[in-house]
């Protein structure tokens, strides 16, 4: 089952969203870790970091991580900035 984020990831909410998500990627086991972001409403450049460091912190794991559901605002974001295929972000 995938850990879900929603609402605002901006600098202002997006170290509790960070907390949250890595007890959910201690917690889940083996095998990828998925992130659904169909939830979020608004997305800053704070919500790729989050992603980047989710993302190296799952492969220090040994696991990878997978963003489903991520909406257009933060895909645009990822194209700006070159990381969507390190973050693999899918609609």
């Amino acid at each position: 089952m995938a850990h879900a984020i929603s609402g605002e990831l901006s600098f202002a909410s997006v170290t509790k969203a960070l907390d949250a998500a890595r007890a959910a990627l201690a917690a889940a086991g083996e095998g990828p870790f998925e992130v659904d972001l169909g939830g979020v409403t608004r997305a800053d450049s704070a919500a790729l970091a989050l992603l980047l460091e989710l993302s190296r912190e799952a492969r220090a794991a040994g696991r990878e991580l997978k963003c489903l559901g991520a909406p257009e605002q933060l895909r645009r974001l990822a194209g700006f900035f070159g990381v969507t295929e390190v973050l693999a972000l899918s609609a």
